[in-house]
């Protein structure tokens, strides 16, 4: 079992996989690697699929893999073996990192069995044997979702919620506060970064200023502040690596924080071709990547690399507010990155910049614009 932050009771769990037939159970603590070689080059590169998902998911299934092919080895196994649906994304995440991590491995799947999938087709069967056969399991046919749990995010996918225009129960949601229901009161913190990096938290707790610079605990801690405040929930249709559309419904609440304090970040300190080009190459395709299990892959290590590179100016912290479900930059600095010039860009003054010089910017931008036009009107076409 991986610890990967899931609220779980690791105990409880140790003790029924050995009831049920287990020679040994290791749990194993990842959340220190899953955060800083995961979730930090996620934050740096922004990385979002399809434009709304964070990749909770999928961000922690390499630590996982890696970590079970180190028991393999440990153990001495021919195998290893994972629960994850055929008709899902989990199946070749895993198995893809299996084979890049130990090449001569073999996978034991049993959702593609067709023994087992003709005896079990669906939830509905499994809860049934579980029931028959004394299996304790968290699911109901009431609360028949499938859930995902890690330091990261929640996700819940399957039952009630395939049909994608019945909304998500009230009480299916765990991390997070109802924003409705949520404190009428903002909340106020600060996030440093150093080259692209969650380098220190400063906020405030029952009065007193808290400082936090372990990576653990700041995420943990950003992941409390924004719970609260009921911060980081979607409901969405996404587009599975293996061809199907499937309906889903995440909470992210404190990487939903900290990427958008990054992007805001990226605004004052970072060169605008080079923050195009890393949003047009590096974030979608990085992201991509995440989503369908390459992360042990070379074009993984490649963009990696490129990632980092682009950080090097990401220095500075911003101002952050978190208020039912919406979060929102207040302010931001750098101390060493100085892109921003407050008289160059005041109105209220003219500073080192020559308003007449524009007048040629202009004249050689309307260069194509004006023949552009002048072909269209002797065509008789209108724009």
């Amino acid at each position: 079992m991986a610890d990967v932050g899931q609220e779980e009771d690791f105990e409880a769990a140790k003790a029924k996989a050995l009831k049920i037939g287990a020679e040994k159970c290791y749990v194993e603590d990842l959340r220190k690697e899953f955060i800083e070689e995961l979730c930090w080059p996620a934050v740096q590169c922004n990385a979002i699929y399809e434009n709304v998902y964070l990749l909770g998911t999928s961000l922690a299934r390499p630590v996982i893999a890696r970590s079970q092919i180190k028991v393999a080895q440990k153990e001495g196994c021919f195998a290893v073996s994972h629960g994850c649906t055929g008709k899902g994304n989990d199946q070749v995440r895993f198995e893809l990192a299996f084979y890049a991590l130990q090449p001569d491995i073999k996978v034991i799947a049993p959702w593609r069995d067709p023994e087992f999938y003709n005896r079990f087709p669906g939830r509905e069967a499994l809860l049934d044997y579980a029931a028959q056969t004394g299996i304790p399991v968290s699911s109901t046919k009431s609360k028949p979702w499938s859930m995902d749990e890690n330091l990261a995010h929640c996700s819940y996918e399957a039952g009630i919620l395939e049909d994608p225009n019945t909304e998500a129960p009230k009480d299916m949601w765990k991390l997070t506060t109802d924003p409705t229901q949520a404190p009428n009161e903002p909340e106020d913190f600060t996030l440093h970064f150093e080259k692209g990096f969650p380098s220190k938290l400063e906020y405030t707790s029952s009065g007193s200023k808290k400082t936090v610079t372990d990576a653990t605990e700041l995420f943990l801690t950003v992941n409390q502040i924004a719970r609260r405040h009921g911060v980081g929930r979607i409901d969405i249709v996404e587009n599975r690596f293996i061809g199907l559309k499937s309906r889903g419904c995440y909470e992210t609440p404190g990487l939903t924080c900290l990427r958008a304090a990054h992007i805001d970040l990226e605004g004052l300190v970072m060169d605008r071709e080079v923050r195009a080009l890393r949003d047009q190459f590096l974030t979608f395709n990085y992201a991509k990547i995440l989503y369908n299990g390459l992360y042990f892959s070379p074009e993984s290590q490649f963009l990696l690399k490129c990632v980092a590179a682009s950080q090097d100016s990401v220095n500075g912290a911003v101002r952050c507010r978190v208020y039912k479900g919406s979060f929102s930059c207040v302010g931001r600095w750098s101390d060493t990155e100085k892109l921003y010039d407050m008289s160059e860009s005041s109105m209220d003054e003219i500073g080192d910049f020559r308003p007449e010089d524009t007048t040629g910017f202009i004249s050689v931008q309307a260069i194509r614009l004006k023949k552009y036009g002048r072909m269209m009107a002797e065509a008789g076409k209108q724009m």
